[in-house]
């Protein structure tokens, strides 16, 4: 079974290599690594391992944390590898067909970003509208979003009280931004994390500020 395990580690030459090292002793194949986010001497990456038959993730937060200064975030399940050309491919397909565009990024968006499921929602007379949604989004055709309108991408908390009480006790992390105009927005959650870093946060902001050049108003 493939796991995304989000790990915090030194910048430091040798300490991935010595991550890798630790997972493949206990048998762990790791498929990708993506550097999410370096920063004051800390790196922050994903890797999607493979486990063998019959081992518990546990395994592979006691064998990355066996390396000096790393810390592991969070493993969760993790179906299929990042495809490094998806987002051209995603911007490439709501440009093909921007009528249907709102639902094929929403449905893209998880792929790209890590995430759980992907909703836009736009305003309606009780709160907001939902727009298009991803596979796995919560099903929900109105929701309370205080905060909307929204001026630039950003991290919500999950334990605020517009948050659904499913979604608290899923522990998922929020990220939300502006699909071409404030009161279009797309939301992005990852039930049981890890949090969203800045970097992915503005990786959402220029992916959504591309596409929401080819969507209809």
């Amino acid at each position: 079974m493939s796991f995304l395990i989000r790990v915090q580690l030194p910048d430091s030459p040798g300490t991935l290599g010595a991550v890798a090292t630790a997972l493949g002793a206990i048998g762990a194949d790791i498929l990708s690594v993506d550097v999410v986010e370096r920063a004051g001497g800390v790196a922050i990456d994903d890797m999607v391992v493979e486990l063998p038959s019959g081992r518990l993730p546990d395994v592979l937060i006691t064998a990355a944390e066996s390396v000096a200064g790393v810390e592991v975030d969070a493993v969760r399940p993790y179906a299929g590898l990042l495809d490094t050309h998806r987002e051209l491919e995603l911007v490439e397909d709501v440009a093909a067909d921007p009528a249907d565009g709102l639902a094929i990024f929403a449905a893209g968006v998880p792929k790209i970003i890590r995430a759980g499921w992907a909703m836009i929602v736009g305003p309606g007379a009780d709160g907001a509208n939902r727009l298009a949604a991803s596979t796995a989004a919560p099903d929900m055709q109105t929701i309370d979003v205080p905060w909307m309108p929204l001026a630039r991408a950003t991290v919500l908390d999950g334990e605020e009280p517009w948050v659904p009480a499913t979604w608290r006790e899923l522990g998922t992390e929020l990220a939300a931004t502006p699909l071409g105009k404030p009161d279009r927005v797309l939301l992005v959650g990852r039930p049981g994390g890890p949090m969203f870093r800045a970097a992915e946060v503005a990786r959402l902001a220029h992916l959504a500020g591309i596409v929401a050049v080819v969507l209809p108003d």
